[in-house]
C-alpha cells in the first residue's frame, strides 16, 4: 500500500521498493529457519529422543550421554540461527527508520509542488485524529488484559507448585512430573493435561479447571480488544494513506506514517523470534533435565524416561508450531511481493484506483493470529 501510494515520485518507488524486496529476503530466511525448527524437532521426536529412551532402559549411560550431546548440538545450531535472524531483522527495522531520512531528502529535490486540497485534508485529518484516540484507549485495554492474564499465569504456576509440595511429602524421591511442568506455564494445555493424569484429589482437580477456565475468559476478551485494534489500524491507515496521497508532494516528510505500519509489524517479528529463542531456550533445559541421572540409571532410570516423555510431547507441539509459522512465511516471501512487479508511476489513474481498493480489500480481510490459553504459537 505505501509502494502504491507513494511510488508516484520515481525516488521514493526506487526506496520503498528496496527496502521490501530486503524485507521479502528476510522473510525467506525465516521461511528456511522454521523449516529447520520443523526438520530439528522431527528428528528430535523419532530418532534421537527414542534412541535415548532405549540406551537409558539397558542400562547404558554412555550411549545415553552420547544422544543427549548430539541432541545439544542441534538445539544449540537451531538457536544460534534465531539469534542471527534478531540481529538482521534488527538492522533491516533501523533501515526502514532510516528512510525517513531519504524521503527528507528527496522532498528537497522537488521543485514543483501541488496545491493542497484544504478541505479534504482537514475532514481526514479529523477522522484520523478520532482514530487515533480510539486505537490509544483500546491499546491501554489490551494492556490491563494482558497484566490480568500473566497474574492468571501465576497463580497457575503457584498452584503447581503447592501441588508439587504436596507429591514430594509423599514421595521418597525426586518429583520429576510436577517440578518440571510448573516451569512450563506457557504450555497450558499440555501442563493440565499432565497433571490432571496425577491427579487424585477432586478439590485439585475443580481448582485446576477453575484457574484455566479464568485465564480461558480474560484472554478470549482480550483477542475481542485485539480484533477491534486491527479493524481501526486498518482503518487509520487507509485514511493516513489517502492523505499522504493528497500532500505528498506538499510535505513529504509526513510520508513516514506510511512506513510506521510496517516498523510495527517487522517489531512484531522481531518479538516474534525473541519469544522462538526464549521457548527454545526453556526447552532445551526441559530436554536435558534429567541429564543428573544418567549416571545412575538404575535407580532413577523411571524418572529419566519420565524427563524425556515430557520433552517429547513438547518438541512435537513446537515442530507443529513451527510449521504453521513456515507456511505462512512461505506465502509471505513469494505472494506478497508480487505487487513489486508493477511500477505505480505507469499506472492511469482509473488503474491506481483499482489497484488501491483492491490492496484495501484485501488488508481488511486480513486478521491478527490470536493466541489462546490452549496453546500459546510462537
Amino acid at each position: 500500500m505505501s509502494y502504491l501510494c507513494l511510488g508516484k515520485v520515481p525516488e521514493m518507488e526506487r526506496l520503498i521498493r528496496e527496502r521490501a524486496l530486503e524485507t521479502q529476503l528476510l522473510f525467506g530466511s525465516s521461511e528456511a529457519l522454521l523449516l529447520k525448527c520443523v526438520g530439528t524437532s522431527e528428528n528430535l521426536v523419532t530418532s534421537l529422543l527414542p534412541s535415548l529412551k532405549v540406551a537409558a532402559e539397558k542400562n547404558k549411560p554412555q550411549l545415553a550421554l552420547k544422544f543427549l550431546e548430539k541432541s545439544k548440538k542441534w538445539i544449540s545450531d537451531i538457536i544460534i540461527d534465531v539469534k542471527d535472524i534478531l540481529k538482521r531483522y534488527d538492522k533491516h527495522n533501523s533501515d526502514v527508520t532510516s528512510s525517513t531520512s531519504d524521503i527528507i531528502t528527496v522532498r528537497k529535490e522537488i521543485e514543483e509542488k501541488l496545491q493542497q486540497q484544504t478541505s479534504k485534508m482537514k475532514a481526514l485529518q479529523k477522522i484520523i485524529d478520532g482514530l487515533e484516540a480510539n486505537l490509544l484507549n483500546i491499546s491501554k485495554e489490551i494492556e490491563d488484559y494482558e497484566k490480568k492474564i500473566d497474574k492468571k499465569n501465576s497463580e497457575i504456576h503457584e498452584f503447581f507448585i503447592r501441588i508439587t509440595s504436596n507429591k514430594e511429602e509423599k514421595t521418597t524421591g525426586p518429583s520429576v512430573d510436577f517440578t518440571a511442568y510448573s516451569m512450563m506455564v506457557p504450555f497450558v494445555e499440555s501442563v493440565i493435561r499432565f497433571v490432571s493424569k496425577k491427579i487424585t484429589s477432586t478439590t485439585e482437580n475443580y481448582q485446576m479447571m477453575a484457574l484455566h477456565a479464568d485465564l480461558s475468559e480474560i484472554t478470549e476478551a482480550q483477542n475481542r480488544l485485539k480484533e477491534q485494534e486491527w479493524d481501526i489500524q486498518n482503518q487509520l491507515m487507509d485514511h493516513q494513506l489517502k492523505m499522504a496521497k493528497l500532500e505528498i508532494e506538499n510535505d513529504i516528510d509526513k510520508v513516514q506514517k506510511c512506513l510506521s505500519r510496517i516498523q510495527q509489524n517487522l517489531a512484531q517479528l522481531q518479538k516474534f523470534w525473541e519469544k522462538v529463542g526464549s521457548m527454545l531456550d526453556i526447552m532445551k533445559e526441559r530436554t536435558f533435565a534429567g541429564e543428573i541421572w544418567v549416571e545412575d540409571l538404575t535407580d532413577m532410570k523411571e524418572e529419566f524416561l519420565e524427563s524425556i516423555d515430557a520433552a517429547q510431547e513438547e518438541w512435537i507441539k513446537f515442530g507443529i508450531n513451527s510449521y504453521k509459522a513456515y507456511k505462512i512465511f512461505s506465502v509471505q516471501a513469494i505472494e506478497a511481493y508480487m505487487f513489486l512487479e508493477i511500477s505505480p508511476s505507469s499506472l492511469s489513474e482509473e488503474e491506481w484506483e483499482k489497484e488501491y481498493e483492491s490492496v484495501k480489500e484485501k488488508l481488511q480481510k486480513i486478521r491478527p493470529n490470536t493466541t489462546s490459553p490452549a496453546a500459546i504459537t510462537p
